[in-house]
């Protein structure tokens, strides 16, 4: 009988301890999102905090390499078009190791956004520090925040920007836009989270 007690209490500690390692790291939906300075591809150095007299962020963890990246890097730039001059602008980051992930260094980054002709910051994640915090996994991967009125920043989406990466021209759902559209009416989106599709960020470990 001891014995089978003994088996049920160590099922029930190890059940326990696998659903806290499952559980998503990183901010949630709601949390105050920390200050943040990476190098931009222009050589200077780009701070959330420089957008504090914007009514929010769109931050995207994206990478020159990726599939899924390259699809959406038009649909990136679009949102920054459309958003950033009514207070949403976007800013990419690259999260990815260039020694794991060729061609995501950062003199490929200035070439790649050269090239597509970025019209947002692109950001490099040295030493990977800013993207855990985040909880991102995918390139791309959505973080909308929205600030408050304590001039704080709160994640309010985290997701993917819509729900075709292969075929822009048959989006549905247009995750991101609904998102922005409903925090400008004053109401919290009404999708707070997606999946993100796309590459997994590549780190040393």
């Amino acid at each position: 009988m001891r014995t089978l007690q003994s088996l049920l209490v160590l099922t029930i500690v190890f059940a326990s301890v696998a659903f806290i390692s499952n559980k998503k790291e990183g901010y949630k939906i709601g949390d105050k999102v920390e200050n943040f300075t990476l190098k931009n591809v222009d050589g200077k150095m780009i701070s959330l905090n420089d957008y504090k007299t914007k009514k929010g962020v769109i931050v995207v963890f994206t990478c020159n390499h990726c599939p899924y990246s390259k699809m959406y890097e038009d649909r990136i730039i679009a949102l920054d078009k459309k958003f950033k001059n009514i207070g949403y602008p976007v800013v990419a980051i690259n999260p990815n190791d260039p020694s794991v992930s060729l061609g995501d260094d950062f003199e490929s980054m200035k070439d790649r956004a050269e090239t597509k002709g970025f019209t947002f910051p692109y950001l490099f994640d040295d030493g990977q520090k800013v993207f855990p915090k985040f909880g991102a996994t995918k390139t791309p991967h959505v973080f909308i925040l929205n600030k408050n009125h304590n001039n704080n920043f709160i994640l309010s989406y985290i997701g993917a920007i819509d729900d075709n990466a292969r075929d822009a021209k048959n989006v549905k759902d247009r995750y991101v836009e609904k998102a922005i559209s409903d925090l400008l009416e004053g109401t919290a989106p009404m999708i707070t989270e997606t999946k993100a599709i796309g590459c997994s960020i590549k780190t040393k470990k």
